[in-house]
């Protein structure tokens, strides 16, 4: 039985800060070059995406982001 190519999808995480000073760990965004051009402002767009969704289901918006910052791990 032949197996079904599996598609690759590599991620970059990053911590987020917000001005009220709580913090998330290890948000995923999906990895490019870093060099691509306006590379921090891709991450800051994906990761205001992904509160506004979960925003949406939780029924508690999320602050402003103070800062984004590449994870450690």
């Amino acid at each position: 039985m032949a197996r079904k190519k599996q598609t690759v999808i590599n991620f970059a995480l990053f911590d987020v800060i917000y001005q009220d000073g709580t913090r998330t760990s290890n948000r995923k965004v999906p990895a490019a070059e870093p060099y691509e051009h306006d590379y921090e402002g891709r991450v800051r767009a994906t990761i205001e995406a992904q509160d506004r969704e979960i925003a949406e289901k939780s029924g508690r918006p999320r602050g402003p982001i103070k800062a984004i910052v590449k994870s450690a791990g």
